[in-house]
């Protein structure tokens, strides 16, 4: 699992496909955060707080981590290649984990660097250091947990298909429908009781909840298992093609 592990990571440290993801995620969230005049600027806010970050970051993954995954299993059935890994000693499970834990990374990664927004706004912070930092690092977990569930989404739309363009836009309609999507169901008051069910059923409602500075074992949960529902349905996928 390690070794291919290291070579997904190559894969993507390699080439430009990684840095180009970095680059991309910090300069959308830095012009928003520090450069464009509006309701997002923090300068213009005149509060400590980074809550704006976390609003935004969740959309910019949304784009990002489907185009990061679509290539996992799509360009290694186009080519062929994934026959070949399947037949190598090494089971299903560790595949899809090693291709999740590189993606993973890379997120990861590319949010590293937004922690200088945090030691800057609590240096700027009157008094100094006078910041919610509960909530910050809340938001972190959750923005790093709602980071893994795209990943794990991506990589179940990418199983699906050779074509890198469909497994990109499957990704993103996965993700935006179990981001907002039920949640906005749950918003028009039309299922009575089941209402409230499809709200906790969204990620946004268990994001939000980590963001408040309080880890919930109930999110924490909610967001593992939706990986593990992900990661089992890709299993079947790759599976299917034994049957």
């Amino acid at each position: 699992m390690w070794a291919l592990l290291r070579k997904e990571m190559g894969g993507f440290l390699s080439g430009l496909i990684g840095y180009i993801v970095i680059m991309v995620f910090l300069l959308m969230v830095g012009l928003f955060l520090w450069v464009f005049p509006g309701e997002f600027n923090l300068l213009d806010r005149g509060f400590a707080e980074l809550d704006n970050l976390f609003l935004l970051a969740p959309w910019v993954f949304l784009f990002i981590i489907p185009a990061i995954t679509m290539r996992s299993f799509s360009e290694e059935k186009r080519t062929g290649t994934l026959e070949l890994l399947l037949t190598k000693p090494i089971s299903d499970d560790r595949i899809i984990g090693a291709k999740f834990l590189a993606g993973w990374f890379l997120t990861l990664l590319s949010l590293a660097p937004t922690l200088v927004y945090y030691v800057t706004l609590s240096n700027l912070a009157v008094p100094s250091g006078n910041v919610d930092h509960g909530a910050i690092w809340g938001s972190y977990i959750g923005l790093s947990l709602l980071s893994a569930a795209f990943v794990s989404i991506g990589l179940f739309a990418s199983s699906l298909t050779s074509n890198q363009i469909i497994a990109f836009i499957l990704a993103i309609f996965l993700s935006f429908f179990l981001y907002v999507g039920l949640e906005s169901i749950a918003s028009f008051d039309l299922l009575g009781p089941m209402d409230n069910l499809m709200l906790q059923l969204g990620m946004n409602e268990h994001y939000r909840s980590l963001s408040r500075g309080v880890i919930d074992t109930r999110d924490v949960v909610y967001f593992l298992g939706l990986m593990g529902i992900f990661f089992l349905l890709t299993k079947t996928s790759l599976e299917s093609r034994k049957w």
